[in-house]
């Protein structure tokens, strides 16, 4: 069988806190450790979404409502939901994302939150950061 949860696919979050929120894959693991014996995958998700800006508003208020929050997470593959698309932003991440204490996951979670921003300020993968209706 193909190995399809690759780093930069999109999921979508099924269980906990942040379900129904999209996400990247960082980094996948398939093989089980004696502390997380199941397979998993270190998710860059979006915590905040952008809200809506019209022409009128000003600068600041643009300012405050583009902000992305994020979040970082190791998720086991049965709580989360692969779709077909790819983002390429793995390749900013890959290597610099650590979570294993918490000094190291609030730098990562800064590098995330830098990239994403400027993926959204770009206008690329917009479809990425809109909220999923359902």
């Amino acid at each position: 069988m193909t190995k399809f949860l690759k780093p930069g696919k999109v999921v979508i979050v099924t269980a906990g806190r942040y379900a129904g929120h999209k996400a990247v894959i960082v980094q996948n693991s398939d093989i089980a450790t004696k502390e997380r014996p199941y397979g998993r995958a270190l998710l860059a998700g979006i915590k905040k979404y952008p809200k809506k800006v019209v022409r009128g508003m000003s600068k600041q208020t643009i300012a405050r409502r583009s902000q992305v929050g994020v979040f970082l997470r190791v998720v086991n593959h049965k709580h989360f939901l692969p779709t077909r698309y790819n983002v390429d932003m793995s390749k900013e991440l890959r290597g610099k994302i650590n979570v294993s204490d918490a000094s190291k996951r609030s730098r990562s979670k800064r590098l995330v939150r830098h990239v994403f921003q400027a993926r959204y300020n770009a206008g690329s993968s917009m479809w990425f950061f809109q909220r999923l209706r359902f």
